[in-house]
């Protein structure tokens, strides 16, 4: 678990000065990797690392070189393989002589041996840049899923990478401009954004499941960057009987999470006591208490929840007994970490400068504030994110009303943020073209089958669209709220085997009895107890403090009232009057309450202001 930065230019050797700049850029990504750093770089190459060390602490330092029939190849590379020690094997057999026992090394080898078949080979999560002397070329690859992040842009003659977007806004080339496309998916889509965008103009997003090779082109450069897909989601007919699905799915489940158990330092698991992260601490403390270890668990509370608590259709219940209760079941050392309202108030501009825009206000600053508290006593983490996803846990999965909208499920009412905007600067009609577009064209790529029940394609659809927007979007805020603690988070539920399987699972299965996961619940209930394996969903805790929304109306109308940030100039202050009336309930998406909206304003406001951001509208 790392940074990754980099530049690659094949028209001329790299300069000194571009080398300064670049260990100027790296140690804006210090947080990623605060164990080790280097720097390596060749005529044509530069690459810059900053480690959080997992396996083989002492070896797995980078930038790393292998030598192979004459020629080097040089790896800066963040993430964590899951099969290490599968091609490890099939390496052996090729003759390859590790030096490591890091899974970099195994990822080198992976690309010198198989080329660009590598990627396809690869489980885990990750985001790589190999130079390739041989060929003169550079090859680029990330994850299925996205989970960890991997942005780039052009320079002159050159193309530069970084982990985050803020290492790229710190060349002095490279600025924080923001045009109509990039404030219509703030204002319509967030906390999702379109694929392979990073808000930012000019900055992209190397997509999930995709490759790329980067050679020497006469012309501009960003001719020579040619993206692919390695992997996507395919439809096909499901013949298994429902016995072998549930075998298959339980088989598949508790080998990932199994395989993410592998760790040199110390590690512990997410347990809200809902079904998604109960399913992995309960595979895990079964395979620690067998090799005599004791599992540590971890819950989110906020304080004032108890006594404020409001059951909505995304959170019926409180997750504080539940985990208790499991915890005491599976014999694991369990801490409650507790957000106080200050806290949440406090962490908002920090989760802003790790996520490198406005996310989902409280929601990022309450994971920021619980990583950093984990990461006192360990360095990873696994979590129950994307199970919504595969398994159809959310209301769109079997609210049908909500899919046919026109529009991503979980927004409720695209045109109500963007409505506190002033329409001639923002022009709403275009935005709402433009986002709708985007929702039209994916689902439209949505792999289905022809014939098959507008139910099952219904829950494709679902599945494909939570996947490719909503699951990346909180894979985002894990990734950026955890590394900027230094703790690397695992997500079991994305290995990419698994959701290919569960994809093509007939939905009757999926959701068998009107009971959303059933698939997962027949699955998983020789681990569970009934309590936990039949609790309704309910997700990531937000706080319900009367008190936090106060503390949050000061905040924004101290910042509206400077006069000076974009709120007071982009702002419709009649509409917005009547939004924060204390009577108001209206929702923006999942967990985006009014207090929340503010919240997001609010950060709304100081990135814009911390950023330098300029409107190119």
């Amino acid at each position: 678990m790392c940074s990754i930065l980099g530049l690659l230019n094949f028209t001329r050797k790299i300069s000194p000065q571009e080398i300064q700049t670049l260990n100027t850029m790296g140690k804006t990504l210090i947080h990623r990797g605060p164990d080790q750093n280097g720097l390596y770089y060749g005529d044509h190459f530069a690459f810059q690392h900053n480690r959080l060390a997992i396996i083989d602490i002492e070896k797995g330092r980078q930038p790393m070189t292998a030598s192979h029939e004459g020629y080097e190849y040089t790896i800066v590379y963040n993430g964590e393989l899951y099969n290490t020690g599968d091609l490890r094997q099939e390496l052996l057999k090729l003759g390859v002589k590790f030096r490591t026992y890091c899974d970099t090394e195994v990822v080198l080898y992976s690309y010198i041996l198989w080329g660009e078949q590598c990627s396809s080979k690869l489980n885990g999560i990750y985001s790589f840049v190999i130079y390739d002397s041989k060929e003169k070329r550079a090859y680029l690859s990330r994850d299925r899923f996205g989970v960890k992040p991997f942005f780039y842009t052009f320079v002159e003659d050159a193309l530069l990478f970084a982990s985050e977007i803020k290492a790229l806004l710190k060349h002095p080339q490279v600025q924080p401009q923001l045009d109509h496309q990039g404030l219509w998916q703030l204002l319509y889509m967030m906390p999702v954004k379109e694929e392979g965008t990073a808000i930012f103009k000019g900055i992209s997003e190397l997509p999930t499941a995709s490759h790329a090779f980067y050679t020497p082109t006469p012309g501009s450069p960003e001719e020579g960057l040619k993206i692919s897909n390695y992997w996507t989601l395919e439809a096909y007919e499901n013949r298994d009987s429902e016995d072998t699905i549930v075998e298959t799915t339980r088989g598949l489940l508790v080998d990932a999470i199994e395989r993410q158990l592998v760790s040199d330092v110390p590690l512990c698991t997410f347990l809200s006591g809902g079904l998604d992260s109960s399913v992995i601490t309960a595979v895990a403390a079964q395979k620690y208490k067998a090799e005599g270890r004791r599992l540590a668990t971890y819950s989110f509370e906020h304080e004032g929840n108890k006594d404020h608590f409001q059951q909505t259709l995304f959170q019926p219940q409180r997750d504080e007994e539940f985990a208790l209760y499991l915890a005491q079941h599976l014999h694991t050392h369990h801490r409650t970490l507790t957000a106080t309202k200050e806290d949440l108030v406090g962490y908002l501009n920090d989760a802003v400068n790790y996520r490198d825009y406005p996310g989902m206000a409280d929601i990022d600053s309450s994971l920021l504030f619980y990583c950093r508290q984990v990461k006192n006593h360990h360095t990873v983490a696994l979590s129950g994110e994307c199970s919504d996803e595969v398994f159809g846990g959310y209301p769109w999965f079997y609210r049908p009303e909500m899919l046919t909208r026109s529009f991503f499920p979980w927004i409720h009412d695209p045109h109500a943020r963007i409505g506190l905007f002033k329409p001639e600067l923002v022009r709403p009609q275009e935005g709402f073209d433009y986002t709708s577009g985007i929702f039209r064209r994916s689902v439209e790529a949505c792999p289905t089958l022809p014939g098959e029940s507008e139910t099952m394609r219904n829950s494709r659809i679902a599945s494909w669209l939570s996947i490719h927007y909503f699951m990346t979007s909180l894979l985002e805020r894990k990734d950026r709220m955890s590394m900027a603690s230094g703790l690397e988070v695992r997500v079991p539920f994305s290995d990419h085997r698994l959701v290919q399987y569960v994809y093509n699972v007939p939905w009757e299965i999926k959701f068998k009895g009107g009971v959303e996961k059933s698939l997962l619940r027949a699955a998983m209930q020789d681990y569970l107890p009934d309590k936990i394996l039949y609790r309704k969903k309910s997700p990531f805790p937000k706080t319900h403090d009367p008190h936090y929304e106060q503390l949050v109306f000061h905040l924004f109308r101290k910042r509206l009232g400077s006069g000076s940030g974009v709120l007071a100039e982009l702002l419709q202050k009649d509409v917005l009057n009547r939004l924060i009336n204390p009577e108001n309930k209206t929702w923006f998406g999942q967990l985006m309450g009014v207090p929340q909206l503010m919240a997001w304003l609010v950060q709304l406001d100081y990135w814009f202001e911390t950023y330098q951001v300029q409107l190119e509208l």
